[in-house]
């Protein structure tokens, strides 16, 4: 029997990583005597590690050890003995094109967006309007319906990340349940101002709730600062825990309140109660949380908004008004009415 070798290429960060995933599973599912690899930066080795749908991960490192175009081709040499019998390729970039290229398989799949085009045999449409699991499922060729799409990354947690959870729990009296905050993103665009932050865990505090801080090691200023305010009634979980651990302790979280980054995809593994913010970007991009306990909010009364898909280091127009306007009190009456639901 002939056993269908499939690569998977998605080089971006950790949130796409994770919407990955629920494609991989379905065709997985699918095809279960298939061998799946993942293709991936050395950021997202982690997650994909842990899925149980994938046989093997492979990593290029294009900011330092494959960052030249020789050094590229030298890795795809190496890969290519595994002889795959197709690609699938969420990425969308010139390096992902020529490696598509370099490998020579039959079939290959891509967007009609992607960098590159003519290499991919077969070209699907990247709808803009879908979620971006939709548009994952799409291109495995996967048919949904309003309600099937919604697939959960599935994630394989060992007893010792378990262990190291309880732990902590206990350590902090923590076993009761918390709200989880994750104050962070990569672009300062998208986050939520602090000082609303601050309010809102104020709020939580005196209604007798437990707050948690929850990010990247790249978080744990932000997260320090805010919890400075609260006399260690506010417990900084930030950068103490790998992305796999912090799903564990989300599955501990009664809620999570994040802006629109990693943590709210990492909240669709752990299949809990997530509120996403939107500052500068919207839902409409594909990226909200689509669990059957979550939802999101936006100030969109904006001419400006959106002003782009990622963010930026500062406001274009110096007002940063998606933000301001998006008051702790509408945070408070959309978590309301959520944890009602």
């Amino acid at each position: 029997m002939n056993i269908e070798r499939i690569l998977f290429i998605q080089t971006a960060f950790l949130g796409d990583a994770i919407l990955a995933l629920p494609a991989i599973q379905k065709l997985k599912e699918l095809n279960p005597d298939s061998q799946i690899d993942v293709l991936c930066i050395p950021e997202t080795e982690e997650i994909f590690s842990a899925s149980p749908s994938i046989n093997k991960v492979i990593v290029i490192d294009k900011k330092s050890q494959h960052k030249s175009l020789f050094k590229t081709y030298k890795f795809i040499k190496q890969i290519k003995v595994n002889n795959y019998t197709k690609i699938y390729s969420l990425h969308r970039s010139l390096r992902t094109a020529l490696i598509i290229m370099l490998l020579e398989v039959r079939e290959t799949y891509g967007f009609d967006i992607s960098s590159l085009m003519h290499v991919y045999k077969n070209l699907v449409k990247y709808e803009l309007s879908k979620h971006e699991v939709q548009r994952n499922l799409d291109l495995i060729g996967f048919n949904y319906d309003q309600e099937s799409w919604k697939i959960l990354p599935e994630i394989y947690i060992t007893a010792e990340t378990k262990n190291k959870i309880n732990l902590f729990l206990t350590d902090d009296n923590l076993n009761s349940g918390f709200i989880a905050i994750a104050p962070g993103s990569v672009w300062n665009t998208k986050k939520y101002p602090a000082e609303y932050f601050e309010e809102l865990i104020k709020h939580f505090i005196d209604e007798n709730e437990k707050v948690v801080l929850i990010g990247s090691k790249k978080d744990s200023v932000d997260c320090s600062v805010i919890a400075s305010k609260f006399n260690d009634k506010v417990y900084n979980a930030s950068g103490k825990f790998t992305v796999i651990e912090s799903i564990e302790l989300l599955k501990r979280a009664k809620f999570l309140i994040s802006n629109d980054s990693a943590p709210t995809h990492m909240a669709m593994c752990a299949d809990i109660k997530t509120l996403t913010i939107y500052c500068s970007t919207v839902p409409e991009f594909g990226f909200y949380p689509y669990n059957k306990k979550s939802s999101y909010i936006s100030f969109n009364d904006l001419k400006c908004k959106p002003c782009g898909i990622h963010g930026y280091h500062s406001c274009p127009i110096k007002t940063f008004d998606c933000g301001k306007k998006l008051l702790p009190q509408h945070i408070i009456e959309k978590f309301e009415e959520i944890l009602s639901d």
